[in-house]
């Protein structure tokens, strides 16, 4: 296995140009685990680790940019938890404090998996990706971006290097259900805000990201709508009905959190 290390991004979209298979590495908390259990073997592997301006966020007119290489523990404890308070929510609640010290918001996105705890509270607050090659730059809405399991709008040259979101200031909120309180990936997940208008975007009860949104006044239906939106599966972690029923009573919670 060859491991590309650039160290800027323009380097970094050359390599991924020149090598579209390469597989692009930051945190590493998804693709490790999957090279451990030889669940995938890439030829090549694209470190992006060296490229600083993956890091961090900044501020445009009241619009932010965050950076793919932005970790957890930097929207857990910085002040994007103001702004951002669902995502801040969603981020306590990924792994153990080491994974959210290397887990990254772009890692989040890229691997695509209908359990990412990052994607619903971003799909509440309307973000979008930003996916770059040296052919230039495209924003594609994060509900948009995911377009099934594992599976993304990425062409073969591009990266992910920002999701841009203009924070809405609507109280919102993140609840998940799993096996147990710490480390766990999510049975279902919910992100709710309350604004001009009632959002909710579920997880792990989906194949790809689903944005349902009401009249405030229609907050007695809401939980319903939102339970019928979802298309959830049997597997090991819960039933098809447990998850239909989970995203009822989580969408009630929420919202009894966000109207009060």
């Amino acid at each position: 296995m060859d491991v590309l290390t650039p160290t800027t991004l323009d380097e970094a979209l050359r390599l991924k140009a020149d090598h579209p298979g390469a597989t692009p590495i930051q945190g590493g908390t998804d693709l490790m685990v999957a090279l451990n259990f030889d669940r995938e073997r890439p030829s090549e592997v694209l470190n992006l680790n060296e490229v600083a301006e993956l890091r961090g966020y900044t501020r445009e007119s009241g619009t932010l940019r965050l950076g793919s290489g932005l970790t957890y523990s930097e929207i857990e404890h910085g002040e994007l938890r103001d702004v951002l308070p669902a995502l801040a929510e969603a981020s306590r609640t990924v792994g153990s404090p080491q994974i959210r010290n290397r887990g990254t918001i772009g890692g989040n996105l890229g691997t695509a998996s209908p359990a990412g705890d990052a994607v619903p509270p971003l799909v509440v607050e309307g973000a979008e990706v930003e996916c770059a090659s040296v052919r230039g730059t495209r924003r594609v809405p994060v509900v948009e971006f995911v377009t099934g399991v594992k599976r993304n709008v990425l062409e073969p040259d591009e990266l992910i290097t920002a999701v841009w979101v203009t924070p809405s200031g609507a109280p919102q909120t993140f609840m998940k259900v799993g096996p147990r309180n710490a480390m766990v990936i999510a049975v279902v997940s919910l992100a709710v805000s309350a604004g001009d208008e009632l959002r909710a975007a579920i997880g792990s009860a989906s194949p790809r990201p689903v944005l349902v949104t009401a009249p405030r006044d229609e907050s007695a239906t809401f939980a319903e709508r939102v339970a019928d939106a979802a298309s959830p599966i049997d597997d090991v972690r819960g039933t098809e009905r447990y998850r239909t029923h989970a995203i009822r009573v989580l969408t009630e919670r929420a919202l009894k959190r966000v109207l009060a």
